[in-house]
């Protein structure tokens, strides 16, 4: 397992995800609370994100201001989906696409 540098760019290493979905969603939630962020990229992984428009092969470690690492960090917290309250769909059955 690779050991991540602690600081880089004027950030602090906050966390890895597996792809640039994934990373977008948790900028796009990091920036929502006021924190922002950078990505670092391993290997070709910014050459394939901007190649082929995203990029799952490689791992991007996302890094925030030192000052905002605990703020980030309670933005992040996963949430189990057994905590998630269930949908009923059923109200959709009825629905017909219009097109």
């Amino acid at each position: 397992m690779e050991i991540i540098e602690k600081e880089w760019r004027g950030g602090v290493y906050l966390c890895t995800v597996k792809s640039s979905f994934e990373a977008d969603l948790m900028e796009s939630k990091l920036r929502s609370e006021g924190i922002p962020s950078v990505r670092r990229y391993k290997g070709a992984g910014n050459f394939l994100e901007i190649a082929m428009g995203s990029n799952t092969t490689h791992p991007i470690a996302l890094f925030v201001p030192k000052e905002l690492l605990e703020d980030a960090q309670n933005v992040i917290v996963p949430v189990p989906l057994d905590e998630c309250e269930d949908v009923d769909f059923g109200e959709y059955e009825d629905f017909e696409d219009e097109d």
